[in-house]
């Protein structure tokens, strides 16, 4: 069974600004401040099929492949090469809804834990903790990066 983790935050921000960020797939090292690089595993034109190496900033690496793109409202990814992670499977989705004045960006996280019944209660804690400060501090960063880039 997936077990599903979400976080959400209200960026003073137009979709669009925001997309000009997120869009630029190859690029989320620009942001996340865990990602030191990212190899570009295919060229051409962003979308479905496109893949990125994330390399972070323990010596590991995550591939992310491109599974839904909608240009201004977000992506789904599907992870693989993840060994130093506990996970089975795993996809992550962003979506970007306009918020009154702002825009809500909300970053889904869909797992399945190795390790049986034992496994499935460390993905109900101990990873749904280090996931939401993971996804806490990118969303923040992604918040800083937009407005940043408006500022500029």
């Amino acid at each position: 069974m997936m077990i599903r983790f979400q976080r959400n935050r209200k960026i003073e921000a137009t979709p669009d600004e925001i997309w000009n960020v997120l869009g630029r797939f190859m690029n989320v090292d620009d942001f996340s401040p865990a990602i030191v690089s990212v190899d570009a595993l295919t060229t051409g034109d962003i979308g479905v099929g496109s893949r990125r190496r994330n390399n972070f900033e323990n010596g590991t690496s995550v591939v992310e492949e491109v599974i839904e793109w909608k240009p201004g409202e977000g992506f789904t990814v599907q992870l693989s090469q993840m060994a130093a992670m506990p996970l089975r499977e795993a996809r992550a989705h962003v979506n970007i809804a306009p918020d009154g004045e702002h825009s809500s960006v909300t970053w889904t996280f869909d797992y399945r834990v190795k390790y049986g019944l034992l496994g499935w209660l460390m993905g109900q804690t101990m990873f749904k903790l280090m996931m939401g400060k993971v996804l806490d501090k990118d969303l923040k960063a992604l918040e800083d990066k937009v407005l940043s880039v408006r500022t500029a």
